[in-house]
């Protein structure tokens, strides 16, 4: 993909997102929860996804939910408000599945940028009527992972058989990325990482895209451990996993999705013992799956909340937060229990000296 798009301006979120380590050095900063979840809430119907727009389209789009943005951009709107009234410092864009390889699946891979503009505005709005001077309020660009790995077969016939390359990958990450930039994010969130090899597709779409600028964001990267063997799906170890996106020098390092925060706890500890030189951020799920549950997950948010505090207590958080089954209610009680506790004390931001004038 060439390198020679011109790109917007990015002075006001280079400025605002400069102010991040200083505020994750002073306070444990608070990212929201769950999207689909208060979508779930919303028991929207197969026409409030397609709107007008989509009327006629051929394939069926209930549960696409980044199409939201274009259709229902109220709805987005005010779950985004929902989790800063919560307390929440930063929210996520609606575009965790919104790269042209995961839209292919509804036939709208060539809406892809259009989606990411789209959520970054509508979240950009949302930060601004909630940032006052003494509390900024900040968007992150989500980029999840694709439902296509690069490191693992989709064939346990054929181990060697791939279903996508890394050139695809780094060029699905980099038109979303540039999407979330125009409509303006100010940083990015490489998150739900179950293959590595994924997420350096997506770190290095964002270095090209950054150098292609001249100007640095901040990116966050959480991983993913999906069961008790302590390894994110592609065989990693939490440690392993660091070392291998260490290189990108994140301004934070953490752990979100697939176990809720009881679970989560020695791997967190872990990562916070090993990524030693960045701040560490942790979302856990509201616990296990539970279908009698109206958020579809068991715990409350005291129960959550209870959780993270005693991870803040424990000295691993800088960024606190919730994912799956997760709700206002529950970002709010973690924003009070870890509001009282001082953040962890990185050695020294890896991002820090990344920061261009």
């Amino acid at each position: 993909m060439p390198d020679n798009r011109e790109m917007p301006s990015r002075s006001t979120a280079y400025t605002r997102a400069a102010a991040l380590p200083g505020i994750l050095a002073e306070r444990i900063v608070i990212i929201d929860g769950a999207m689909g979840t208060l979508i779930q809430r919303r028991r929207l119907g197969e026409t409030d996804f397609r709107g007008q727009r989509f009327a006629d389209h051929g394939k069926d789009l209930k549960g696409n939910n980044d199409l939201l943005v274009l259709t229902r951009p109220d709805v987005v709107g005010d779950i985004h408000d929902a989790y800063l009234l919560a307390g929440a410092d930063i929210i996520e864009t609606n575009t965790f599945g919104a790269t042209s390889i995961a839209q292919e699946d509804y036939g709208l891979a060539e809406l892809a940028r259009e989606m990411n503009v789209a959520a970054a505005r509508i979240a950009r709005a949302a930060a601004d009527r909630h940032a006052s001077a003494d509390r900024p309020r900040f968007v992150a660009g989500a980029l999840g992972p694709t439902p296509r790995t690069a490191s693992i077969s989709p064939d346990v016939n054929d181990p060697g058989a791939r279903n996508v390359s890394f050139d695809q990958l780094r060029d699905a990450y980099r038109e979303q990325a540039e999407g979330l930039m125009e409509g303006g994010c100010d940083l990015f969130l490489v998150e739900t990482i179950f293959d590595t090899l994924n997420a350096k597709a997506a770190i290095f779409a964002l270095d090209e895209l950054m150098e292609a600028c001249g100007e640095r964001l901040p990116v966050i990267i959480s991983g993913t451990v999906t069961d008790a063997s302590g390894r994110i799906l592609s065989g990693q170890t939490v440690e392993a996993f660091w070392h291998s996106v260490r290189h990108a020098r994140p301004l934070a390092v953490g752990l979100n999705c697939a176990l809720g925060a009881a679970l989560m706890r020695p791997y967190i500890e872990e990562l916070a013992r090993v990524a030693g030189d960045t701040f560490i951020s942790c979302y856990p799920n509201a616990g296990l799956p539970n279908p009698m549950s109206e958020t579809g997950f068991d715990e409350t948010p005291p129960v959550t909340g209870a959780l993270m505090e005693e991870f803040a207590r424990s000295g691993f958080l800088n960024i606190a937060g919730g994912c799956c089954g997760t709700t206002p209610e529950h970002i709010a009680e973690i924003a009070t229990r870890v509001g009282h506790f001082q953040p962890r004390r990185p050695q020294q931001s890896l991002f820090s000296d990344l920061l261009v004038a």
